[in-house]
């Protein structure tokens, strides 16, 4: 399959719904979705949080940054990335050409997803003040790379999908 690209790559922070709105989104265009962070956790056997633990961020960052390159050239359906993969220069080189998804969200909402899911290893502690630290950082990097933004803080799936493929023209 290589030759191939996305039809579209979704990035953001934790609790803006990149999973669920792939998968929605993938299902009404009638294309596959994939998910890097899946595909980290299918090669090396094991969850990112136990990468994090027992290899470090350094470790699963570059584990990420060649799933998302290899993602980007064999996978021509909807690809959702994993929070902290725009971070990699590389990444985001590589996202130049691609139709991006950007699904911003506030930290309130995102707070309440996300909740105290203990499988978000950069999330250990306070969940609120790590999700900010993360957001503002993150945020410049998530607009760099972005085709468009919809922000997801009023909105159902359903509704973030129904946005999308107007962006897209579909």
């Amino acid at each position: 399959m290589t030759g191939t690209r996305p039809v579209v790559v979704v990035v953001g922070p934790p609790g803006a719904g990149k999973t669920t709105v792939a998968e929605l989104l993938a299902e009404r265009l009638g294309v596959a979705v994939r998910d890097t962070d899946q595909d980290v956790e299918a090669a090396e056997g094991e969850s990112i949080q136990d990468i994090f633990v027992g290899r470090g961020e350094p470790a699963f960052r570059a584990l990420e940054a060649a799933a998302v390159a290899e993602a980007l050239r064999t996978h021509d359906g909807v690809l959702a990335l994993g929070g902290g993969a725009v971070m990699d220069p590389g990444t985001r080189r590589l996202l130049a050409d691609q139709t991006v998804l950007h699904l911003d969200v506030g930290l309130a909402q995102a707070a309440t997803r996300v909740g105290m899911n203990s499988g978000r290893p950069l999330l250990l502690g306070n969940v609120r003040s790590q999700l900010k630290q993360l957001m503002d950082a993150r945020r410049p990097l998530y607009a760099e790379v972005a085709t468009f933004t919809i922000d997801t803080n009023e909105l159902s799936p359903d509704e973030v999908v129904e946005r999308v493929l107007a962006e897209l023209g579909r």
